[in-house]
């Protein structure tokens, strides 16, 4: 764990990858606490250009202080990185590269206010634009992304179990959502230990086998769910054919997954880059984390790294 409170994962494959030269302009769709664009700035040094786009007003001012001393020209984007593509049409110089690490930043999962970890009690929030996290009683404000405890305390039976099935890839998604339903039906689900109870008590004797927490995938579900994950990586993947309108000729974009979904978007959207003739792939399959880095950083265990440079198409 750096000093920033979030450790970025596979630091060397991504610099490696995206292989950066001085002066060149670069984005961070996901710009965290900055562990990547810090040393991303490095390489690209003061005549580069660098754009930091995070949903997380708190964690972009903290990317931006972090790259500051470098002395290169910084601009933040408060923004889903979905919107990117469609902001850097008029942007000049257009990006040389480009990365997006979906993983949470370490600083969402360790404070508890923010709703995202089952380890510690917090309100059930989970959005990652919150600027301030909710207490346990209040809801989000009418037009504001709907908090988990929202999603537990209104969707049906049904699409509880949907969406944990769907998002989580948990095969006891129905008996969850049975479980959610009835301890709403006696009470509010208003913390996050709460909910992780119920879902323990779904497991029931199974919870002692799991290798994993029981909520684990209840919890990734509902995170997906809050801030559309998936959603905004699809917008961003589906503008990649049309690159040549917001990104350099021969860009690399780099994207780091934690979960099969998210890879499996990206790996099929790269492949069909490639079979177009629009793309090369770099990584052939994708690079995970070292055994070193895995022993060190225990959240890099998941992640895997799949880059690709654009080309022109050949037909």
């Amino acid at each position: 764990m750096d000093a920033a409170g979030h450790e970025p994962v596979l630091m060397d494959e991504v610099l490696r990858t995206l292989a950066l030269q001085s002066g060149e302009s670069v984005v961070d769709c996901t710009a965290g606490r900055g562990g990547h664009a810090a040393q991303m700035a490095q390489r690209i040094g003061r005549d580069g250009h660098l754009i930091l786009v995070d949903l997380d007003p708190e964690n972009l001012q903290f990317a931006r202080r972090r790259v500051a001393p470098t002395g290169l020209a910084v601009l933040g984007w408060q923004h889903s990185f979905a919107e990117v593509p469609r902001a850097l049409r008029d942007f000049e110089p257009k990006p040389n590269a480009l990365l997006a690490d979906l993983g949470v930043a370490s600083t969402h999962l360790d404070r508890p206010e923010r709703g995202f970890s089952f380890r510690e009690e917090g309100p059930l929030d989970m959005r990652l634009a919150a600027g301030e996290a909710l207490t346990p009683t209040t809801r989000a404000a009418p037009g504001e992304p709907a908090t988990a405890g929202d999603l537990v305390a209104v969707l049906p039976e049904r699409e509880l179990a949907d969406l944990i099935k769907t998002w989580g890839e948990d095969p006891f998604a129905k008996r969850i959502a049975r479980a959610i339903v009835e301890a709403r039906e006696v009470e509010p689900i208003r913390t996050t230990t709460a909910l992780a109870e119920i879902v323990r008590r779904a497991y029931g004797a199974r919870a002692r086998d799991s290798r994993m927490h029981p909520a684990t995938r209840t919890f990734m579900a509902l995170r997906i769910a809050v801030n559309d994950e998936l959603g905004a990586l699809g917008r961003l993947l589906d503008a990649l054919p049309r690159a040549s309108d917001w990104l350099a000729p021969e860009a690399r974009v780099a994207m780091i997954s934690f979960h099969s979904l998210e890879d499996r978007l990206i790996k099929r959207a790269f492949a069909g880059l490639v079979r177009a003739g629009r793309a090369v792939d770099v990584t052939r399959g994708g690079l995970v984390a070292s055994e070193e880095e895995a022993q060190r950083n225990p959240r890099a265990r998941s992640a895997r790294l799949r880059v690709v440079q654009l080309t022109e198409p050949t037909s």
